[in-house]
């Protein structure tokens, strides 16, 4: 999340909204645009390809519309900063969003996160950025607002980014302390730790925690030289020696594995590790700088190369250096080990008079010395002399010039063990699928449409990332904020994790800052400024099939994307369903075909669609209380890729338990006239009805049956002893249970 969001400047506005509880918002329609040709490009052998299927619009631009997205249920929770408020959509028919209503309370929100019985925090900072902020709980299951409203709880300033743990025992808040526009305060960081009630039971509205259960882990520690070497600590310390650190350090996005937290801390190019159980910062690990020099780690660093006709110009440059300053930050497992996932943004610090950017061609013109001889020919407008570099790092003061450039971020993501050690970055990957994706318009901003906007500064800017399992295989979703897009990259082997596949949402010929009207051609333009992201695995979303949810500040849409997996199991053939359906009969499941060999496969029996306890096993004997529903089987095949599931088609359970075939008298004469009565007798609901027929002594006659009884004439029949055999509904043979079932002829 970018310290200077455009959120900031509609702080006032949001300070009209109702204090303390949670009130509805006004609803805004959506027309839930998609452009017509999304710009794609994959890799040749990829695995997964994502489609746009539908859009909300707030009808926003640039005013962080949309911000922060979480799924729960059918529900989507997007934070709407402009409004101050976090919508909450039905997108149970991604075609057509709603918006049901919407939540806010005293200052801006700037994010959520649910739990999975329905517990909702939102983290909304203060009227005045500087003081405590606060944390609303809300009923994410409510119909309203009015009855959503759970409680809330005050936290440090500006809390910017709230999860909850996996476990839900926690909500861990980062608090990031900016300072004052003007510089004239800087609150401390610090990160809040906020102990959960147990999950609620089913139907039940979740408890909320009070102002006890709210720790602060914070930076004291760390203050008076205890802090590790290259953690970036500096600027106007407008408190003087009053905690300089903790008021410096700014913690921005927050991830959570078991006990412990790490917190991007991203103006201090570093992440901090807390013990939550002891509400503790344990250590603050540096990320290093990302060496420009080398190769497969070049950028394009200007917007004039040359001027007037910008080309694509992917280069190294020796003596440059990018410093990650990670915004989104995400975990997963692999091989029993936690990795961090960070998307390297970069930020500079702008408040007040201090300003840590500059130019490289500017650096001495602003002040703050000339570059040495080493890296003169880098100051031409054609090579690096328009990139935005910090002014706080690469000088050498013996020499009395910059003998290093650091330029903000990593214009990359990168893949790191919990001990803060780097095991893979995406080197210049993101510039060049971009690139190829769509070279008319190479490092575009997302306000206007353009070539090269944004090279001079830190060019797709990838600002925030979700992790997704599909298929046994394990993805990282990465949204870039300028030119936009998301790129997938497969990192289910950390350190060779490979690019996927790239879609950009985007009209690039409608540049919306160029229009005279900017809202009547918003809808028209796609999605600009990708914020927040959300992968939504099958079985937790509405539409039983995985999704990608993207949050977009500038353009103010939230956009859906379907996730085609070409390495999921798929049923070629469903299941079959052999057998009676008769009380009493066994009906027996065989799993159809599959798109793969050597599964497994697992049974369970359903009823009217809901699944019978127990019923775990390929055959399945009929009960009673199976009479007149739908009986079918769920087939789960498991294979090296994953699981799926598929139903057979249902048949409808009969209430035929028990039938007679009776000739009045067993022993006849040759000349009698029999008559073979059938009786067809349910154990319960109505009296049989269809067609029998009556096999007996090589004859084969049919009679309808009629309150579940029909006497059907045989006539004479030769001497000998005749069984009789009755076929009920043209497709079941009765054994009958009482009656003599045949006839003597003498």
């Amino acid at each position: 999340m970018p310290s200077q969001s455009p959120r900031r400047a509609v702080l006032a506005a949001a300070a009209l909204a109702a204090t303390c509880a949670l009130v509805a918002a006004p609803l805004t329609a959506a027309s839930a645009a998609i452009v017509a040709d999304p710009i794609t490009s994959s890799a040749d052998d990829a695995a997964l390809a994502l489609a746009p299927i539908g859009t909300f619009e707030s009808g926003l631009f640039d005013e962080s519309g949309a911000e922060i997205v979480v799924a729960h249920g059918a529900r989507l929770f997007v934070v709407n900063a402009q409004a101050g408020s976090v919508g909450v959509l039905d997108y149970s028919d991604p075609a057509a969003i709603t918006e049901e209503f919407a939540l806010t309370s005293a200052g801006v929100a700037n994010s959520v996160a649910v739990r999975a019985d329905g517990l909702g925090v939102i983290a909304f900072e203060a009227p005045v950025k500087t003081d405590p902020g606060h944390l609303v709980f809300f009923d994410a299951n409510a119909a309203d607002a009015a009855s959503a409203y759970l409680g809330e709880v005050t936290v440090g300033a500006l809390p910017d980014m709230v999860s909850i743990s996996a476990d839900g025992t926690y909500a861990v808040v980062a608090n990031e302390g900016e300072p004052a526009d003007d510089f004239s305060i800087d609150p401390e960081g610090s990160v809040s730790i906020v102990g959960l009630p147990k999950k609620a039971k089913l139907g039940k509205k979740p408890k909320v925690p009070t102002q006890a259960d709210v720790r602060t882990a914070d930076f004291h520690a760390f203050e008076g030289g205890a802090l590790p070497e290259d953690v970036r600590v500096f600027g106007p310390t407008p408190h003087g020696d009053d905690l300089p650190v903790s008021r410096n350090l700014e913690p921005e996005y927050i991830v959570i594995d078991g006990g412990t937290a790490y917190a991007a801390l991203q103006e201090a190019n570093a992440f901090a590790v807390i013990d939550l159980d002891q509400a503790l910062v344990t250590d603050i690990l540096p990320l290093g700088f990302k060496d420009l020099g080398v190769p497969g780690n070049g950028i394009d660093g200007s917007d004039r190369d040359p001027n007037g006709s910008p080309s694509v110009n992917i280069q190294t440059y020796p003596g440059l250096f990018g410093v990650y300053m990670p915004d989104g930050l995400n975990s997963y497992q692999a091989g029993g080990e936690t990795y961090l996932v960070s998307a390297n943004e970069g930020d500079a610090r702008e408040w007040g008079d201090y300003v840590e950017a500059s130019r490289v061609k500017d650096l001495e013109d602003d002040g703050y010395g000339p570059v040495c001889d080493n890296l003169a020919a880098y100051e031409a407008d054609a090579a690096l002399g328009r990139l935005n570099v910090t002014r706080e790092l690469g000088f050498d003061e013996a020499a009395g010039c910059y003998d290093e450039l650091y330029a903000f971020g990593g214009r990359s993501f990168s893949i790191w063990t919990t001990a803060g050690e780097q095991v893979f970055d995406s080197g210049d990957a993101f510039e060049r699928i971009t690139a190829a994706a769509n070279p008319a318009f190479f490092n575009s901003n997302h306000t206007e449409s353009n070539l090269e906007g944004r090279s001079d500064d830190k060019g797709p800017e990838p600002e925030s990332l979700a992790i997704g399992t599909l298929s046994g295989r394990t993805y990282a979703f990465i949204g870039f904020e300028r030119v936009g897009g998301i790129a997938v990259f497969d990192i289910t082997e950390p350190a060779a994790s490979t690019f996927v596949t790239y879609i950009n949402n985007r009209d690039f010929s409608v540049s919306v800052e160029d229009a005279d009207d900017p809202l009547a051609v918003l809808s028209a333009a796609g999605d600009l400024g990708p914020e927040g992201l959300v992968f939504i695995p099958a079985e937790a979303s509405a539409t039983g099939a995985p999704l990608l949810a993207v949050a977009n500040e500038v353009s103010g849409t939230t956009t859906l994307f379907s996730i085609t997996d070409a390495l999921a199991l798929a049923n070629v053939a469903a299941p079959v369903v052999s057998g009676s359906p008769d009380v009493g009969r066994t009906l027996t499941a065989t799993p159809g075909e599959w798109s793969a060999d050597g599964l497994t496969f697992a049974f369970q029996w359903l009823r009217d669609g809901s699944p019978i306890a127990g019923a775990t096993k390929a055959d399945y004997r009929v009960k009673t209380a199976d009479q007149g529903h739908a009986l079918s089987v769920r087939v789960t095949a498991t294979g090296p890729t994953g699981a799926a599931s598929a139903d057979s088609d249902p048949v409808t359970a009969r209430y035929l338990s028990a039938a007679t075939a009776t000739t009045g008298k067993v022993l006849v004469s040759t000349k009698d006239a029999v008559s073979v009565k059938v009786s067809v007798f349910p154990v319960s609901g109505p009296k049989a009805t269809g067609s029998v027929t009556v096999e007996v002594a090589g004859k084969t006659l049919t009679g309808e049956l009629s309150g579940g009884a029909v006497t059907v004439p045989v006539g004479t029949l030769p001497r000998g002893i005749h069984p009789i055999v009755v076929t009920y509904a043209g497709t079941e043979t009765i054994s009958p249970a009482t009656g003599f079932g045949l006839v003597v002829v003498r």
